[in-house]
């Protein structure tokens, strides 16, 4: 575990209102804030029985390991068969795990492809879809769940920088989406890929931005019934513990989100100021605000909508969020997945639905959450890449 305070002065002329009054709209006024920054990690401890037992889920569900000794899983796809198809960005692996018995745990897994800093995946058309840092692949699936050899679509994607985990979606138009954050905390990006979720034919071709200003969202999809696309970004660092929250974004074409300008409900940063005569206010009018937003650090990495049959009817259309969990804050908050409530079609607020990774009077944590997915048997699958385990959420018998 390691902590460390830094504090930040930047400053700015007094008034009511701190954001409005301190950060001049040009740099022609002095900009001046002050801003305490941690860096707090929890330490690491095993993922054992006794830990396990201290995980929370809602009355009716239960937690279980659908399988250990994964090494660092990231991003989950699950076929129309059940196989189970797992990215290990580290190993640069692909494993597809099978539960052939339906006893809740995998009893077989097999490594069916390698390929340097794999992360995303998506199925569609019965084929899979991967993605690194700068390359997509596809490959055909076989009847036994095995791998045709890859065939690379695309190979110039932008550089990873802070942020290289890419993530792939077909969307209801038949279009490959991809996410590409940004190479830094907050900064002015000389590609114009960076901080973007890109959009291209099926086979790659036709590459364009679909949206900007998204610092990293890797977490997103489309909602089953309206079809829109929903996304979670992350917020920006050394802002202090509870700046900036973590947003739910509508995504639509053409899009300005802010980052690294403009930031939750419209406030600016005062680190970053818009390029040339543009004012913050001008770049404002220009930004898509979020919908909703979530405690700051927690770290939205993977987001599934629940279309399974298996939980309570309420969750239908739902979404689960793999909160990874905080560094940058004097207190570790995530940790957990969370259920994004949606009332007609739009977000409304977040419960705890997967708790109790933080142990030791938050001194220390045996899950940082990533992937999660929807099994064919309505259980909802959840990796951690820290201990090398995937949990299975399910309804108690």
């Amino acid at each position: 575990m390691l902590a460390l305070v830094l504090v930040i002065a930047v400053s700015c002329k007094e008034g009511e209102d701190f954001w409005d009054s301190m950060i001049p709209e040009t740099d022609k006024e002095t900009t001046t804030a002050q801003v305490a920054g941690y860096v707090f990690r929890p330490a690491l401890a095993p993922a054992n029985e006794a830990n396990e037992r201290q995980l929370k889920v809602p009355s009716g569900f239960q937690v279980s390991k659908f399988a250990e000794n994964m090494g660092q899983p990231r991003m989950m796809v699950v076929s129309s068969s059940g196989r189970v198809y797992v990215s290990d960005r580290e190993a640069g692996t692909v494993t597809m795990l099978m539960d052939a018995d339906g006893n809740g745990m995998a009893e077989s897994s097999k490594v069916v492809a390698t390929i340097k800093q794999v992360h995303g995946l998506s199925i569609y058309n019965g084929k899979i879809y991967m993605v690194a840092v700068n390359e997509v692949y596809v490959a055909d699936m076989n009847g036994d769940g095995s791998l045709g050899q890859p065939k690379m679509l695309i190979s110039d994607l932008p550089d990873g920088g802070q942020h290289p985990n890419r993530t792939i979606g077909f969307g209801p138009d038949g279009m490959m989406y991809l996410t590409v954050g940004s190479t830094c905390n907050a900064c002015a990006e000389p590609n114009p890929e960076n901080a973007t979720i890109l959009r291209a034919n099926a086979d790659g071709s036709n590459r364009k931005i679909y949206a900007k200003g998204l610092r990293n969202t890797i977490g997103f999809g489309w909602h089953p019934e309206t079809g829109e696309l929903w996304g979670l970004d992350h917020g920006i660092d050394w802002l202090g513990d509870n700046e900036q929250e973590e947003e739910v974004n509508q995504i639509k074409q053409g899009a300005d989100y802010g980052w690294p300008y403009i930031y939750g409900n419209g406030k600016y940063n005062p680190a970053d100021r818009p390029k040339g005569d543009t004012t913050y206010q001008q770049y404002l009018q220009k930004t898509t605000l979020p919908t909703l937003t979530y405690q700051a650090h927690s770290a939205p990495i993977g987001m599934v909508f629940y279309t399974g049959s298996q939980f309570p009817a309420e969750y239908k259309n739902d979404a689960f969020v793999a909160m990874r969990g905080s560094w940058n804050r004097s207190s570790p908050v995530g940790y957990k997945v969370v259920r994004l409530h949606f009332e007609n079609g739009k977000p409304v607020r977040f419960d705890d639905f997967l708790t109790g990774f933080v142990i030791d009077n938050n001194r220390s944590h045996f899950g940082r959450l990533a992937g999660l997915a929807v099994h064919t048997d309505g259980s909802l699958l959840v990796s951690d890449d820290t201990n090398g385990v995937i949990y299975r959420i399910s309804r108690q018998p």
